[in-house]
């Protein structure tokens, strides 16, 4: 291996690197995808024990396949960016249905799964089959972002084309596997966003950004722009110790989440009460609270419809479905969902 680059990253590696994480342990290609979906946007201490519930429910990509969707979602709350898991159910039922069940083994037949990138199909064939793939994830982007001082962010084409150019630069053809996690480690371990451990870097010596003292400002952040904020009344019917969810449409905000039922006012929110039988009944109020996206704010007013009579009938339907407070909701729900179950036990 002639790439000084390359070598000084696995030497690191072999000393200081990341070897015992829950997926490196026994890695058929099914984990290490379940793992890298699950670790975009998400810190790898929270990972570890969702990571471990779902292997359990769903041991291979078959399981997965056929789950339910819901049960899916309801193993992912608490991640957030349930987009993730609707396209990883999906993924698995291509699997399942054109590959025979079996994980694809080629960059473009990987690449071509739902929800699954360049960057997300290199780690996998990388870290699992010892494929030689470059990858760039946030914490890859980081390292050669100060390493060469390249300037601008990285959501650009023309800087995230140059990160790439880096990337496949040093790739190497043998111990892909141990590069491709060594890069990962040291941008999550070293070469942190803030406070980056310089002292402890195999790369200081050369690195563009430490010579000039700038590693502050690489990689370029994404422009700032205001939030716009919009509103939303979620009403919570119930009776007795039970509330009402309703499953979202599969695709958009929550998809396939239960959740509430979200109007523009009180007098629409009756209106819908109605259509379901519930003509009567004790509006209670509850804190309101503010949930940010990454697109807008959402200012959620919630509050409960108390009815003094028993729902018609139980919805037979799954898409809509009345709950026990008292037990546990075993669907996929929203983080506003839950923070609203949590306030109703205190007070029903």
């Amino acid at each position: 291996m002639s790439d000084s680059f390359a070598r000084r990253v696995l030497a690191w590696f072999d000393e200081h690197g990341r070897k015992h994480l829950p997926w490196q342990q026994d890695v058929p290609p099914y984990k290490v995808w379940v793992s890298e979906i699950m670790l975009q946007q998400t810190q790898v201490a929270t990972v570890i024990p969702y990571f471990e519930r779902f292997m359990q429910a769903f041991p291979d990509v078959v399981a997965l396949a056929d789950a339910p969707q819901d049960d899916v979602l309801h193993l992912w709350t608490g991640l957030g960016y349930y987009a993730r898991a609707r396209n990883l159910h999906k993924a698995a039922q291509r699997i399942r249905d054109e590959h025979n069940g079996q994980f694809p083994e080629t960059l473009d037949e990987v690449m071509a799964l739902p929800g699954i990138g360049r960057s997300t199909a290199g780690a996998v064939l990388s870290l699992s089959l010892h494929q030689s793939h470059p990858i760039l994830d946030g914490n890859v982007k980081r390292v050669l972002a100060r390493y060469y001082a390249v300037g601008g962010w990285p959501g650009v084409k023309k800087v995230e084309n140059q990160l790439w150019a880096h990337a496949e630069q040093h790739t190497p053809a043998t111990r892909c596997h141990h590069y491709t996690q060594a890069m990962m480690d040291l941008g999550a371990m070293v070469c942190t966003r803030s406070k980056p451990h310089c002292d402890h870097c195999p790369l200081q010596a050369d690195c563009l950004a430490y010579a000039q003292g700038t590693q502050s400002e690489f990689p370029g952040k994404k422009p700032k722009k205001t939030l716009p904020v919009r509103n939303t009344l979620m009403v919570v019917p119930a009776f007795g110790r039970q509330v009402y969810l309703r499953q979202r449409p599969a695709e958009g905000l929550w998809g396939g989440l239960y959740g509430f039922l979200e109007c523009d006012n009180r007098e629409q929110a009756a209106q819908t009460l109605r259509a379901m039988g519930i003509d009567d009944c004790q509006w209670l109020p509850l804190t309101p609270f503010r949930h940010t996206f990454s697109h807008f704010h959402l200012d959620i007013e919630p509050v409960l419809a108390m009815s003094g009579a028993a729902p018609l009938q139980q919805v037979a339907e799954r898409a809509e479905r009345w709950f026990d407070i008292d037990q546990p909701v075993t669907v996929g729900l929203a983080a506003p969902t839950q923070k609203i179950i949590k306030q109703i036990a205190t007070v029903l």
